[in-house]
């Protein structure tokens, strides 16, 4: 019988069929044996009717074979919760296993990359804060975070500690002594443009921080393609720090290894020298969006900028397996200028995506 011209009572027959003997040989240590040997009978049964085609028939074993299937074997009180509970975990799997093999989320924590990708900014303002909806929906679509903190009383900072409880959350406690006051904002933005710092001076009612945070951009990076192909340059990267040491001497002590994005300015073999503002890979004017528009020096860009390494024609050719990263932000950026090559190992994705904040950057990164 062709497949697709089996009648449909026939085929759903069969599946039940299927299902009340793998359930039979699941559950039989747990039946009567009286009970047992109903429900094989009442299986046998269905699987006659559907031998003989016979629908009335099928119709009829098929709800004998359930009553029983439910009188045997009822499901239990919370099957409900255990169903979402197993929708839950798989959801958490999935989510892991998409993060380490495939797509990991990544935050712009400073401005090496800018104007390309933005790093956290803050901004200090005199205005009071807008009403809670429009500051609800700011966040949301452009993940600015208003900051409103009056002194209570007079008080000296005596202590200021930074936490990172979630990635796109920043917040730093100022301690005063007799009184402490949250403010949500990265410790470097809090001493930079809001002033405060250990030994700040507050009457009661002056102003601690007033303005705003924009998130940095929240990115997703592509961990796959790497085990494809080798990395092209002139693309957004992201890569571990471990055993970098011009890198872990800044970092404190037991800190880890942090992850970096720059823009990958050199694959083993280049050599490569700046002339303020212009990059020359291999002796030519580098080619690419990104670096065309760094030594433009338009809309925010202001070309690269000669250090030691890379000044009065000296020039760096990059041996195997190691890698050269700049910044866009060349006079803000510490990148491999500084502290040196990037090693093969260390590599961990492309940058592909901005999916948050919603505003110019969101989408793929070039």
């Amino acid at each position: 019988m062709i497949p697709f011209l089996t009648p449909r009572h026939v085929k759903e027959g069969k599946i039940i069929v299927k299902n009340a003997r793998k359930l039979f040989q699941y559950k039989r240590d747990l039946l009567p044996e009286a009970k047992a040997a109903e429900f094989q009978e009442r299986i046998g049964a269905l699987e006659r009717a559907v031998a003989s085609r016979d629908k009335a028939a099928v119709e009829l074993e098929t709800g004998r074979l359930e009553k029983i299937w439910g009188d045997l074997l009822p499901p239990p009180a919370d099957a409900a919760w255990r169903e979402n509970c197993e929708v839950f975990l798989v959801a958490i799997v999935i989510a892991i296993a998409v993060r380490t093999y495939f797509l990991q989320p990544f935050t712009i924590p400073t401005g090496s990359m800018q104007p390309s990708l933005n790093g956290i900014i803050a901004y200090a303002t005199g205005e009071k804060p807008p009403n809670i909806l429009e500051r609800i929906l700011e966040f949301v679509v452009l993940g600015r975070n208003y900051v409103d903190v009056v002194a209570k009383e007079d008080c000296t900072v005596v202590g200021v500690t930074e936490s990172n409880p979630l990635p796109f959350i920043s917040y730093c406690v100022v301690d005063c002594g007799s009184r402490s006051y949250t403010v949500y904002a990265p410790l470097a933005a809090l001493s930079r443009v809001f002033g405060v710092k250990w030994g700040s001076e507050y009457k009661a009612g002056d102003v601690i921080a007033r303005g705003y945070v924009n998130a940095g951009d929240h990115v997703f990076v592509d961990k796959i393609s790497y085990n494809f192909r080798h990395p092209d340059r002139g693309e957004v990267f992201v890569f571990k720090t471990t055993g970098i040491l011009g890198i872990e001497k800044t970092l404190p002590p037991d800190s880890g290894s942090q992850f970096f994005i720059k823009r990958l300015a050199g694959v083993p073999g280049d050599t490569l020298r700046i002339q303020s503002p212009r990059l020359y890979i291999n002796g030519k004017l580098a080619e690419g969006a990104g670096f065309e528009r760094v030594m433009s020096k338009e809309n925010g860009y202001r070309g690269y900028e000669e250090v030691a390494s890379l000044s009065d024609g000296q020039s760096v050719t990059l041996a195997p397996r190691s890698y050269f990263a700049l910044g866009d932000n060349s006079y803000n950026s510490l990148d491999s200028r500084y502290w040196g090559r990037v090693p093969e190992e260390n590599l961990m994705g492309c940058g592909l995506f901005v999916y948050w904040p919603f505003t110019k950057h969101f989408g793929l990164i070039r």
